[in-house]
């Protein structure tokens, strides 16, 4: 799995780790955030949470042509600053009225500008690798590792954003209604120290993916010496990428639900508390220990020596231990707060990339692996089945309420106790439909577009992802006007249908990814 890939690879990725750990620690309490410190009714909170996840992922197309003249990795550096600037404001309890409004919004647009100038750019270096021939035939490989690495940063977000929280509140006094969520704001700006520590510390291995005004020239030089596409082939590719950007904008509207209406979904029907047994899936080093088994269990069979598998058996061996312990300790009962739960969408990725590459590459030896639009539309099959599962789990639950808080605001109302592992199996169906759709997505962009396009496409996809996010707050808006079953029937049909789309397309689609 990890065999053969460029050496650049690992030290992107890491760095991309540090920056999404406080990307997504921001993320797993902000919608609770702009309600407690705001007062903001789901719909409100909802809106201003799909423009914010809209700019992040709609500002790569601005940093992808900005980066096609002036290099990727001057932009990946000015983003870092501009995003740690951001957060940096954000972390400061400014209250609840127009001055703490104004200081969000200013830091949310630094927040998602310095994302769009350094996202998308880390992401074309990373497709840069692969223009060796030496390691062309790892392309989708070296995108699925990568995106694992986003994902080890996600899965410890949401534990670092409630213990942090929890701290402020418990020991520092911050106990207004959303001042201790600042906190898990403050841990985004260290995150980024650190992701741009990694990222100079081994700049060796990828410098010459940067760019700069020598690269230009030489992307020049190698957009005239590059056999020449014709203006139909050209447009064939174009047309191909924006049809997969379509299916894109549905999926992305859906699976980012997690942030918005499954986290209100947990907040005000799920239980919240475990006791016993049921306490080990809340605790992420358990769901580390399982990392671990199958990372060791997949070395085990690979490696080659005896010393690999010795020491492979031995990790194994060890998390088993950890778990047996932790399951005789798992006594008395723990809360179960609402943004705990997008822990387990990271953890189904780091844990289930080792199995679905060793799918996909016995499927390739027999000449049957489907190509990246068929994994796209599967992806979305898979997101309807999800949805499905919290149909079944909302029959007979009454709609989301609101009552009106002490500063005369609308929050949220705990109505219910359903069982966590709705969500639990809700995000699991969903972590299958993501690894088909987006690693794929990603690779096929880098694969298919034209040389002298190739910034501004990769910004096309996050400018498709964009609009998706945009459309996140939708679940906002139906959260509270319809009965809980029809507010997961809505994303059911719509990942249904663009699934219908991506397969009316198909052979268009795989003509252009020969």
């Amino acid at each position: 799995m990890f065999e053969g890939q460029p050496k650049g690879l690992y030290a992107l990725a890491l760095a991309n780790t540090g920056e999404r750990f406080g990307y997504y620690t921001m993320i797993a309490v902000f919608a609770l955030f702009l309600r407690a410190n705001f007062g903001l009714d789901a719909f409100w909170a909802g809106e201003i949470y799909g423009d914010f996840l809209g700019l992040v992922y709609f500002l790569p197309i601005l940093g992808g042509m900005m980066a096609d003249k002036f290099g990727y990795g001057k932009m990946v550096t000015i983003g870092i600053i501009i995003m740690f600037l951001g957060y940096l404001l954000l972390s400061f309890p400014l209250g609840g009225k127009v001055v703490g409004l104004v200081a969000m919004l200013i830091a949310l647009l630094l927040v998602s500008f310095g994302t769009g100038l350094f996202k998308g750019n880390l992401q074309v270096m990373v497709g840069n690798l692969y223009d060796d021939p030496e390691y062309a035939d790892k392309r989708d490989a070296g995108f699925s590792i990568f995106y694992m690495a986003i994902n080890i940063g996600a899965l410890f977000a949401p534990t670092a954003a409630i213990k942090i929280s929890e701290y402020a509140r418990d020991n520092l006094g911050y106990t207004a209604p959303g001042e201790a969520y600042h906190f898990a704001f403050a841990v985004a700006c260290a995150s980024l120290i650190l992701s741009i520590a990694i990222y100079y510390a081994f700049r060796g291995t990828f410098r010459h993916t940067e760019g700069g005004k020598k690269a230009v020239a030489d992307k020049a030089a190698n957009v005239a010496a590059e056999p020449e596409l014709s203006k139909e082939e050209t447009k064939q590719r174009i047309v191909a990428l924006c049809l997969v950007f379509a299916v894109v904008i549905f999926f992305w509207m859906a699976f980012h639900q997690n942030g918005l209406s499954l986290t209100y979904f947990a907040d005000e029907f799920t239980a919240r508390t475990a006791s016993g047994v049921h306490t080990m899936p809340f605790d992420v080093w358990n769901l580390v220990m399982i990392i671990f088994i199958v990372y060791g269990g997949f070395s085990f069979f690979q490696s080659k020596t005896q010393k690999a598998k010795t020491i492979s058996a031995v990790v194994v061996l060890a998390a088993l231990g950890v778990l047996v312990y932790k399951y005789h300790q798992a006594t008395g009962s723990i809360g179960i707060s609402a943004p705990i739960f997008q822990q387990f969408n990271p953890f189904y990725v780091v844990a289930l990339t080792p199995v679905s590459m060793a799918i996909f590459a016995s499927l390739a030896k027999k000449g049957k692996e489907p190509s990246a639009p068929r994994k796209i539309a599967y992806g979305m099959i898979v997101a309807a089945v999800a949805f499905g599962v919290m149909i079944f789990a909302s029959v007979g639950l009454p709609m989301p309420q609101e009552e009106i808080g002490p500063d005369g605001q609308p929050v949220g109302m705990h109505v219910a106790d359903v069982s966590p592992y709705w969500l639990i199996s809700t995000y699991l169906i969903l972590t299958f439909g993501e690894l088909l759709l987006s690693p794929m997505g990603i690779s096929f962009v880098s694969k298919v577009a034209p040389l002298k396009y190739k910034g501004l496409m990769m910004g096309g996809w996050f400018g498709a992802t964009a609009i998706g996010n945009k459309l996140v707050s939708v679940g906002g808006y139906l959260w509270g006007n319809m009965p809980l079953w029809m507010v997961w029937t809505v994303f059911l049909v719509l990942c249904i249908l663009s699934a219908l789309f991506m397969f009316a397309m198909m052979k268009r689609l795989e003509k252009v990814a020969k």
